[in-house]
This record gives C-alpha cells, structure tokens and sequence, in this order.
C-alpha cells in the first residue's frame, strides 16, 4: 500500500512534464522494484518456539545394552547413545553383490568416508537358490562380512526380507517358492519357508549382535510393504518380526521401509524413508519436473513415487505416526541405477544438494541406497530384476552399479568428494542437531516445482540452530538468489546476518550455525559451514570449516571475545555488542585463535570449497588428523592408504603434522607445509598397459524395441536379439599388469547394451547412459590370457527409452548405432603411509 502511495504521488509530480515525464516514471518503476526486492531479500523465520521433550519407552525394541555397558535407543526424535543424542550416516553395501576379498578394504573406505552403519539386504536367492540347500560361503558368507564390519568399527543393519526387491529376481524371493506358494503373506507354507530362512541368517548373526559385544544393532523386516489383503497388512509385519525374535536376532532397532503408503504395527517398529533425484523405474521418456527430494519438507516424511512394486490403497501408518517415530532415512539416492526404458546418470551436486534438504527437514539418520555398488552373482536362471520374469523393470544381468560413491571395484567416485564434509560434520555435530526443531520460513515455495522463492529452513533448541539452505535441483537452473540476509526470530533475540546481503548462485548448497558453541566461546554466526573438531590435547581444539563457493566468510562473536582474539588474516569490525569477522580469505593458512585464561586454546581453520573436497578425516598415528589430497584417501589399521586412478604424482597434506615421516611403499619426500599442514609427495614410475582391439562382427539391423510388461513401456531385447551386436575381440595381457596395485578397463561406447565376455562367459554388462563403464581387470585372472570379447548391441535411432540430454546420440541420419569410441586400461597407483 505505502508503496502504491508513492508511486501515485510521482505520476502526478511529472504529469505534465512530457517526455521528461516517461523517463522519470521508468526510473521511479525501477526504483521501486529494486526497493521491494531489497526487502524481499530479507528472508525470515520464527525459530523462537519450545523444543518439546522427546517422549521414549513407548517403541518395543530389543536388548539395547552391550556387554561393555554402551547403550543405544530411540525416542519420538531420535535415536541415543549411552543417553546422547546420535545423527549417525547409513551406507547399504550388499556383500554378495562383492568379492569376499575386497570387503575389508571396501568398509574402510566407507568408514573413511564418514559412515558409521552398514546396512545390506540378505538376499534370499542369493543363499538358497535351491530348496534346502543353504549357501554361506565365499561372496555370501554374512556372518565374515558382519565380523569384518565390527573390526572396522562400523555398525550393522540386517535387511532380512524375505522380500527385499533390491532390483533381484521376484525381489530375491527364490523361484520355487514363488512358483510354489503365495508369498509377503501369512501363508503357512510360506511363513514355514520364511521360518527356516531366518532361522539361517540367526545362525550367521549368533554372537555379532550388540547384545553380544557386536556390530549388529538393527534389522529391517520386509520392504515397501503396502499390503493389506486377508492374511496381510499389519499383522504379518508383526509375525515377521516375532519369527526373527524365535530366530534370535533381539537388536536395538527394528525398521520397515516407510513410504508409498507402507503398513506395520505402531511401536513395533519403526518406518525410515528416503528419495531419489530421480525415477529410473518410471516410463517417461523425457526430463522430469523438479523432483521433491530438492524440496524442504514441513509437514510429511514421505516422498512421492520410490519405486514400490505393488500399490497402496490408503494412507500408510508412517503418515499417522508422525508424532511417535524418529525421522530415520535409509534410502537416500547416493546414485542411481540405469534400468533399461529410463538411464539416469547423476552429478555429485545432485546427491550433496539433497543433505541439506533432507537434515533442515528433520532426518535424524542420514541412510543412503545404494553407497557402494556391485555385481548380481552368474547364476541360471539370472539373478536380476527384468519384465521377461515378471518384473516391473528390466536391469542389467550382472552389473549393479548403481552411479554408487565406491564402485563395484571400489573405485571412489566423485560424489565423496561432496559428500564427506556432511558426513563429518554429522558426526562431530549431529548430536548438537539431532534434538533441534525444524521451523517453517514465512515464506516457502509453493510447490517442489516453484523454483523461484529461496529454499531454506533452519533447526534449532533455544537459540541455538542451524540454517539449511538449498539453491540446486537437478536439471533446472535456478535464479540467482541477490543479497540475500536470513531473519532468524529466536527466544532471546532476532539475529539478522550476514551483514552485507550474499548472493546466494544456482548450483549453491550449505548449513550455517547459529549461536554455535566452540568449547566455551560463543559463535553467534557463521556464513561457513562447520566441518569438524579435531582435539588436539594439550595445543587446544580444531575447528575446521568450509567456505561456500562465492559467498564471502563472515564470524560474529559477543564483543567481549576481543581481547582473546587472534586473526591477524581478517577485518574485525565492531558492531553493538557484537565483534564481526570479515575480508578473510580462505584457505590452508586461513586460522583465528580464541585463547582465554583457563581454557584450551580454539583454532578456527577456514577452507575453501576446492580443499574440503579433497579432505579426509581418519586417525594416524594414533590422533584423529586431516589428510587433504587430489588422490583417494582411507584410512586403514595404523596407516593411509592413497589411490590414484592413471596419476602417478602423489601429495599429501597433513595436519597436525606427524612425529617422524611415515614409512611408505615408494619414496617419500617432505615437501614445503602449506599453511599448516605438513605436505609429502612421491612419485611412481609411470606404466602403461596396452590393449589391442579388432571388431570381428559388424551390427545387424535390429528389430523395434518391445513394449509391455507391468509399465506398458520400452522392454530390453530377448536373448536370441543379442545376435544383433557388434563384437570386439580384446587383448590385454595379463603380464603387463605386474607391478601395479590394479588395473581398470574402461570401456566407452554408445550403444544399447554392452557385454563383455570370456569365451561364452559373461564377466558384466552395461546400458549405455553416458557413464563410462570400468572392470577391474586384475580380478579377471586368467581370463585376461584367454582374451575378451566385447559385444554392443545397436541402439535404434527410436528406441522410447529415457538418455541424459546431454548423453543422447546424435545419430545423424543413421537408423541405429553401435561403435566403440575409445577403450583403455587405467593403471591404479597405489601410495601406502604406515606410522607403525
């Protein structure tokens, strides 16, 4: 109003000026827009309501006491920890999907990368593919892989089915009870199966429960279970679980998934939820809408279609128990699959973007599906999901690698990169967060497709909290954000920061604290996201942080901070009772230090976006230390081990600095610090490892793509239409591999289907989707003396199958393509730092 006002008062003032007039009223327009979207940049938030009291003792879980006394919980908030609140970072690893040989390394990497639970389907074909005849050995021995995660120190969750889905056959139900019996009911005959089938994986768990001593605290019963037929429902929910208790599997936590309208018995489990940056099950053939996983989330927990392969009738119990139940997520997408009508591929961002979200929506347990990818075990019939067996979606035979953060041959992808900063500050922070409220902005999007209104919620307990804000949603660029302030309206106070509007760029994602406690001083607010504390004894505390890309830093303190204060690299500005921080640029020497009498000395690190996402965070040398390098960092039992994927130079940043060198695999030399890390290198002697290639079949013309099954949509090709493809011999001698850690092929074509062989042996398969396809080839062995052969079945030119915009084929007048466009082997370097 006051602005029409105005505006009216102008019109008149020049109403008579003629041209003058017209230039005059643009100006004013002007003026006053730039004056309301000043105010509207503004964005605020009441974050001064009670925290209520989280309400326990009404979830039936089991024995949550271990023999050493720690004991683990859950209330209506969160899960505990000897009391504590716990925000602990979930990970699904599937160890028969993977080579018993490489677990323990691969749980290290995943404990290296911030998690703290391993949660993995027991497959049930995959251990009793036929009647009565159990297999627990080798790739499927879940009792070795249990036993390997509690000397990691990782936590387990058993996903115990009996349907799992998991992209497996009849959702890894075994055939011939499928063809035998009603199954995800009460059938007698079933439950018999089922009966026996836990009574299994009771013997594999004996003694690795928590109860026991060991790494087991959980198990998750069923999946996106929606049934509600006679015999069904919430009551075979409850007979699961009591048949897993008779089995011996008493755990601190029982789960079912949550969503697509799950049903289960209130207080007897608890549901956890998840979402996906996309739909690789659905049947458009185009981009999608914004999805909601980019969207905060104020008033339900569920996310829309995950991918259930049956449908629900009516509103599931998760929706109605809100008020009794943990927010808990366990299936995050930390990747994608490709399925054979839609091929999805994800960016790094487009999974990191989504933490923020999920944490300022109120997820208590960050759980992502899948963490580490793999392969279906070669079996007749195949193992996957596919329409030919009735599936709802086709997958590929063998490859299940899911666009995952560790790959089936454990390459570390990307997305770590991204990922690792939410997952320390989670375990250094969660605790504080954990308990905190989330609280609705005044103004908010007005739906998951409006990209223009900012995203941001914040979380908070008194007038402490966290600010989440989310400015990415995958395949659609978002408005700059222009100088942006957040109103946070807390109990005691309104704070208002940053104290120069910040322009907030598409692609930009973080969390800032509010009124954050570093060991006694008070943080009033930081435009930088806490990363991690590192105590270092008797030299004081660490804490690490991470600028935002393009948003300059700025710390507030209480101004009676000052005279302990040290940042000689920063503007101080007095402002009130508040001292600001400011014109600091990060960076390795980037540090302020808060040194008050009769407390430990605080260091502040600052870090810019490059350098946390080279950051890792483990102990050596028997002190919790940050490693910053370009190469793949985990570490392992007393050492560091660095990986290097065709990069034969190795640096290493590390800090606090180490006693003596470390002992190392290659020569090691001390390199100038940079700011205060201690900096080594060394150099490997480069290798290459040659590949010859000849095509020996040319393409055949292949017939139109097939559509039916349950989506009415693109179904992948019968076996006799492989016929069709064009074939690769491939020569790569295994000789050649000696003296490297390992060896990748990669394989980058464009086609429909990629297969690789040894003589009729199928090694993997691939869907083209732009993502280039890697095989360890060491771990092939003597195959490798025996040749390869590639096949790539055509892709027609109108094939109704979904591809990335960016990877689809340009095929040029052609009715189909199937060429190979590069083929190599990688050589994987691998440095080894030992303290011992």
């Amino acid at each position: 109003m006051q602005n029409n006002t105005r505006q009216n008062e102008v019109k008149k003032t020049f109403s008579k000026a003629g041209k003058r007039t017209k230039i005059a009223l643009a100006l004013c327009t002007l003026w006053l827009a730039c004056s309301q979207a000043q105010a509207a940049s503004l964005l605020k938030i009441d974050a001064s309501g009670l925290t209520p009291d989280p309400v326990s003792g009404h979830l039936k879980m089991g024995t949550a006491v271990s023999p050493g006394g720690e004991r683990l919980g859950a209330n209506n908030q969160y899960l505990t920890r000897n009391g504590q609140a716990w925000l602990p970072v979930m990970g699904e690893f599937h160890y028969s999907r993977s080579p018993a040989a490489s677990w323990e390394a691969e749980l290290r990497k995943m404990k290296s990368s911030g998690i703290d639970i391993v949660a993995s389907y027991v497959i049930w074909n995959h251990h009793e593919e036929r009647e009565g005849q159990f297999n627990w050995k080798g790739n499927r021995d879940l009792r070795h892989f249990i036993q390997l995660c509690g000397k990691v120190g990782l936590n387990v969750v058993v996903r115990v089915g009996p349907w799992a889905h998991a992209e497996a056959r009849f959702g890894g139900i075994p055939d011939w009870v499928v063809d035998a019996m009603p199954t995800r009911g009460d059938d007698p005959q079933y439950m018999q199966f089922v009966e026996r089938l836990y009574a299994q994986i009771g013997q594999q768990v004996q003694g690795q429960l928590w109860k026991n001593g060991g790494p087991v605290i959980g198990v998750q019963l069923e999946n996106e279970y929606n049934l509600r037929g006679p015999g069904e429902g919430e009551g075979h929910i409850l007979a699961l679980k009591r048949l897993a208790l008779k089995a011996g599997m008493d755990v601190p936590l029982y789960t079912v998934t949550g969503w697509d309208g799950t049903v289960y018995p209130s207080g007897e489990v608890t549901p956890v939820f998840g979402g996906y940056p996309d739909e690789p099950w659905g049947v458009s053939t185009k981009e999608l809408p914004p999805k909601e996983t980019y969207a905060f989330r104020f008033d339900s927990r569920v996310s829309g279609d995950l991918g259930a392969q049956t449908a629900a009738t009516a509103p599931g119990t998760a929706e109605t128990d809100i008020a009794l139940t943990p927010f808990l997520g366990a299936e995050y997408g930390a990747g994608l699959p490709a399925m054979y009508r839609r091929r999805t591929l994800v960016s790094p961002d487009d999974i990191a973007s989504m933490l923020p979200v999920q944490l300022g929506s109120g997820v208590n347990l960050m759980g992502y599906y899948m963490y580490h990818g793999g392969r279906n075990p070669v079996s007749q019939p195949s193992m996957e999901e596919s329409t030919l067996s009735g599936g709802y979606n086709d997958t590929p035979k063998i490859t299940y690698d899911f666009n995952a953060p560790l790959g089936p041959d454990g390459q570390q992808r990307p997305v770590l990169t991204r990922l690792r900063p939410f997952h320390y500050f989670l375990h250094d922070f969660g605790p504080r967060l954990a308990p905190m409220t989330v609280r609705k902005p005044e103004l908010v999007p007005a739906s998951a497709q409006e990209l223009t209104t900012p995203r941001f919620s914040v979380r908070s307990k008194g007038d402490s909290a966290f600010l989440f804000v989310n400015n990415h949603v995958r395949q659609y660029a978002m408005p700059l954000q222009s100088g942006l302030q957040f109103s946070v309206k807390l109990p005691h106070e309104t704070l208002v920061f940053p104290q120069q509007g910040v322009d907030v760029a598409d692609g930009s994602y973080f969390i800032w604290p509010i009124n954050f406690d570093l060991d006694g001083t008070l943080l009033n607010y930081a435009t930088a996201q806490p990363v991690a504390r590192l105590d270092n004894g008797k030299d004081g505390v660490l804490y690490v942080f991470s600028a935002a890309r393009g948003i300059p830093v700025e710390l507030a303190f209480n101004a009676d901070v000052a005279p302990y204060l040290n940042a000689p690299s920063a503007r101080l500005n007095k402002l009130g009772s508040r001292i600001v921080l400011d014109k600091l640029t990060p960076g390795t020497s980037s540090t302020l230090t808060i040194n008050r009498p009769g407390s430990k000395p605080v260091t502040i690190l600052v870090l810019a976006p490059e350098q946390v996402q080279q950051l890792s965070i483990g102990v050596l040398g028997g002190q919790r230390r940050l490693v910053m390098s370009e190469q793949d960092a985990y570490f392992d039992a007393g050492s560091l081990q660095l990986r290097s994927a065709g990069q034969e130079n190795f640096r290493v940043a590390i800090y606090p600095a180490l006693a003596k060198k470390p002992a190392a695999n290659q020569t090691l030399t001390a390199a100038a610090n940079d700011g205060v890390f201690q900096v080594f290198e060394a150099h490997f002697p480069k290798l290459n490892a040659d590949v010859s290639i000849k095509q020996t079949r040319a393409a055949r013309k292949m017939p139109a793509v097939m559509i039916g099954g349950l989506a009415k949509a693109a179904m992948q090709p019968i076996p006799e239409h492989f016929s069709h493809a064009a074939t690769w011999q491939i020569s790569a001698p295994k000789a050649q591999l000696k003296g490297l850690d390992d060896a990748l092929l990669e394989i980058d074509f464009v086609g429909d289907i990629g297969r690789l062989f040894s003589g009729t042996r199928m090694l993997d398969d691939w869907y083209y989707n732009g993502q280039k396809w890697q095989i360890n080839l060491k771990s092939l062995g003597a195959s490798l003396d025996q040749g390869l052969t590639l096949n790539v079945l055509p892709l027609r030119s109108d094939a109704p199958i979904y591809l990335p915009k960016e990877h689809r084929p340009q095929f040029d007048e052609q009715a189909q393509i199937a060429s190979l466009r590069n083929l190599r082997v990688i050589p994987v370097y691998q440095l080894r730092l030992s303290t011992k």
